[in-house]
């Protein structure tokens, strides 16, 4: 996999969508675990702070999985989500709406060694209530963003969820 490879619809590409975020953390924990948190959707809440409420439908649940659908709040905004790309252990992507937003998140994880790894995760969007939001805070999502990657890093390093 090559660092920031973000298969995007040509809808979503960040050239032409009129908010974009990208952030990236080099972990110091295994691959394995870092995939494991972010797949455990519904256990986000416990230790990501700007989300609520997830709810993974189906018969993946409770971890995400290829066309997996979810519920979740995030930013005070309640989205409906479904993954549309999925590569176990490497990439994951998915396309959340709701009300004034149709956003399209992607992340990574790339393998440094047998006990490291670098997450890239980038978010396009559309919409209303997303351009306004990027007018008014226009940091807001990339520091949610990073603070959702610190402490993806943070519950990796205590090792697989249970």
């Amino acid at each position: 996999m090559s660092a920031g490879a973000i298969r995007w619809p040509e809808r979503f590409h960040p050239a032409v969508t009129p908010v974009h975020v990208r952030n990236e953390l080099a972990i110091a924990a295994p691959a394995d675990a870092v995939w494991a948190w972010l797949m455990r959707a519904e256990r986000w809440p416990e230790w990501y702070p700007n989300c609520s409420g997830v709810r993974v439908d189906g018969v993946s649940a409770p971890d995400l999985a290829p066309a997996a659908r979810f519920r979740w709040s995030t930013f005070g905004v309640r989205l409906t989500t479904t993954v549309e790309e999925f590569e176990a252990g490497e990439r994951i992507a998915w396309r959340a709406v709701s009300v004034g937003v149709d956003a399209y998140h992607a992340w990574l994880v790339e393998r440094r060694g047998a006990h490291g790894c670098w997450v890239l995760t980038e978010e396009t969007q559309y919409g209303v209530l997303a351009r306004l939001g990027a007018f008014v805070f226009p940091r807001r999502m990339f520091t949610g963003h990073a603070l959702w990657l610190d402490r993806l890093a943070r519950q990796a390093a205590g090792g697989l969820p249970r």
